[in-house]
């Protein structure tokens, strides 16, 4: 990663207020899918799911949507 976890989390923290169960995504630096063959390079599109579970917390599950 560029940034620590904390570092990112103290950013966004200074433009919104965080709430328990907010998630922040970070993604990846950019051009790292472009370094696959075409066939390899995997996007998230509508209908895929994206499951996370935290330990001793629980876990969530959302279907992306194309608005």
């Amino acid at each position: 990663m560029i940034f620590p976890c904390k570092e990112i989390v103290s950013y966004v923290s200074q433009h919104m207020t965080l709430l328990p169960g907010d998630i922040i995504l970070s993604g990846t630096p950019e051009g790292v899918v472009l370094g696959y063959p075409p066939e390899k390079q995997v996007y998230l599109k509508a209908g895929d799911m994206v499951a996370i579970s935290i330990e001793k917390l629980g876990s969530m599950t959302n279907r992306m949507v194309k608005e």
